[in-house]
């Protein structure tokens, strides 16, 4: 079962590239990010992320043309299920996963139009820095550097 907070949901501008998302914050975070900006996150709360709810979300969010889910969970098989039902239902939706681990299966690049990795570590800055650890994949492609604006090195998106 994938979790949600749904206080948590809304549309961002920076996340994704030229793109309305709306972020879902998922729980039982994975990751160990140092300082992270939401460690209630690393526990079991929220509700459960269903298909229908985020047709139910989508249909109130109008002018949005991405999703994006801020964190896998710890069930693989109901992430890979529920992006594969919002797939098929918001065909004309880009998804987006951003996974705090270092590196993550092939399959989920397959699932997901852009793939976010890396723990947000301060020593590197967020993915805007150009010395950040993170990197935004799109197809399978680093398009990190579209983050970085010409003599930026730290300020901006964090986690």
């Amino acid at each position: 079962m994938i979790k949600y907070v749904p206080e948590l949901t809304d549309i961002v501008l920076e996340e994704i590239p030229d793109k309305v998302t709306l972020a879902i914050e998922i729980s039982n975070c994975q990751g160990s990010c140092i300082g992270c900006h939401s460690p209630f996150l690393k526990t079991d709360i929220g509700e459960e992320l269903t298909a229908d709810i985020v047709d139910s979300l989508v249909s109130r969010n109008f002018g949005i043309n991405c999703i994006l889910l801020l964190g896998e969970g710890r069930d693989r098989d109901a992430l890979t299920a529920l992006a594969g039902q919002m797939r098929t239902r918001h065909p004309s939706l880009e998804l987006a996963l951003y996974s705090g681990r270092r590196k993550v299966e092939p399959e989920l690049f397959e699932l997901f139009d852009y793939v976010k990795v890396g723990p947000y570590m301060a020593e590197y800055g967020p993915l805007n820095s150009r010395t950040t650890n993170q990197r935004l994949y799109h197809h399978g492609e680093d398009i990190t550097s579209r983050f970085w604006t010409k003599g930026s090195d730290s300020a901006g998106s964090g986690e």
